[in-house]
């Protein structure tokens, strides 16, 4: 385990809430640049299409044995396996999931704004629409697991904001198949199509379309370094989620806190960890021996089982006002607020992805039933950056409606305006409006 104390002398040192937070983030090194090798993954499935995304799947995503067997597969899933799919899970599996999708769209319906009409002083009217995008597409990582939960994450707030054709891409794995448990979840959302394909060239793919993958409006979802920044490469001609880098999570212990506390605390921080190498783990305590406890806490559970990676931190804060500072500088993905100081705090908290308030109330929770979305901003973004939400898929539209007394109005005031700016016929066009009621 990669354990740092950040103690009270140090904190001075480093020049406040924001000094400290960016010392964190540089405990976790950079990722490589893999902007050119996504490049020619990108160019390469936009000329070539379904080729070249069969033989990047064959190159990334098989074992030597198999590679020839994945060049006669198709990439699109057969929806009879969707419901073979479903046989294979445990019923507790499927009843989890149930949950996880139930919850997620009640929430998620709750984030569709109605139509707005605004009626402006010179008699015009303007109404503003959300329009769902036509089609969506979600990834979901393979890798060192199956992701179920990030299905239902994010089909079911697709669905919530009114989009109708969803798709799901996931990479299947050495032998060709996608996991059972993702196609299980699948079929429990209501997925009609789901493609055999990851990495760049699957975003590639969904961009531009090919003979097989259908073009889609918007592509969401987390995954490794290549599918963010081929999401980060064709950003202007797909719409994305953001860029999902290695996971975090901040924890805040109050002064109080109890040995139940720390225990908790404890585990939702090696749990945190499961995401593996690059995930920060960060505590704050201005309790007495607090991070002491945790840190032998750590220690003793991490012994038991250790964790998949992770760089964990323990900072002295000097109270629970100024960890909750250091966390608005910070910006986690998750922020959990434990104890009776640090809780009452919640309403200060301005950049997270996700507050968790109380001992109760883990993160794990919030990776899959708990209803909020696990979908977050990473690495500092929820300083301007939001959860998944319905909002990722839809548009504002503006409809304008001026009556012929309001067009004169507007004319005189416009015309100056536009005749600052050079544009003669801008002016024109307002003014050709006037007296016309």
């Amino acid at each position: 385990m990669r354990l740092q104390r950040i103690g009270i002398a140090e904190l001075e040192g480093l020049g406040g809430a924001t000094g400290v937070a960016a010392h964190v983030r540089s405990l976790v090194p950079g990722a490589s640049s893999v902007e050119q090798a996504v490049r020619e993954i990108v160019q390469r499935v936009r000329a070539e299409g379904d080729a070249a995304v069969l033989d990047y799947t064959r190159r990334f995503d098989a074992t030597a044995a198999d590679r020839s067997q994945l060049g006669r597969r198709a990439l699109v899933v057969a929806p009879e396996q969707l419901d073979e799919a479903i046989k294979r899970l445990p019923l507790d599996v499927v009843a989890g999931l149930q949950v996880t999708i139930a919850n997620v769209a009640q929430v998620a319906d709750a984030g569709v704004r109605d139509d707005a009409a605004v009626d402006l002083p010179q008699g015009q009217r303007i109404v503003l629409r959300e329009i769902p995008v036509a089609s969506a597409a979600i990834y979901v990582p393979g890798g060192r697991a199956p992701y179920p939960s990030t299905v239902a994450m994010g089909v079911v707030t697709a669905r919530a904001a009114g989009v109708l054709d969803v798709a799901v891409c996931a990479p299947p794995g050495v032998d060709g198949e996608i996991d059972a448990v993702i196609l299980g979840a699948c079929r429990l959302c209501g997925v009609q199509r789901v493609y055999r394909m990851g990495g760049a060239q699957a975003i590639a793919a969904l961009a531009y379309g090919t003979d097989t993958v259908a073009r889609v409006d918007v592509v969401v979802g987390p995954g490794n370094l290549y599918v963010q920044e081929a999401k980060h490469q064709l950003s202007a001609t797909v719409g994305i989620d953001g860029f999902a880098g290695p996971s975090d999570l901040l924890v805040v212990l109050g002064a109080e806190v109890g040995e139940r506390e720390v225990h908790l605390a404890a585990l939702d921080m090696l749990a945190q960890a499961e995401h593996g190498e690059g995930t920060l783990v960060v505590a704050a305590s201005s309790g007495p021996g607090v991070n002491d406890a945790l840190a032998a806490k750590l220690e003793s559970l991490e012994a038991e089982l250790p964790a998949a990676g992770g760089t964990f931190a323990l900072i002295d804060a000097f109270d629970a006002r100024g960890a909750v500072e250091l966390a608005n500088a910070f910006a986690p993905e998750h922020l959990q607020l434990i104890g009776a100081d640090a809780e009452a705090l919640a309403s200060r908290v301005q950049s997270a992805g996700c507050v968790f308030v109380g001992a109760a109330s883990a993160t794990a929770f919030g990776d899959y039933v708990a209803g909020s979305n696990h979908v977050l901003p990473t690495g500092g973004a929820a300083r301007f950056a939001s959860m998944l939400s319905p909002r990722h898929f839809r548009r504002r539209m503006a409809e304008v409606r001026i009556d012929a007394a309001g067009a004169g109005k507007l004319a005189n005031a416009g015309a100056p305006i536009a005749r600052a700016e050079g544009f003669e016929w801008h002016a024109r066009s307002m003014e050709a409006r006037i007296g016309d009621n």
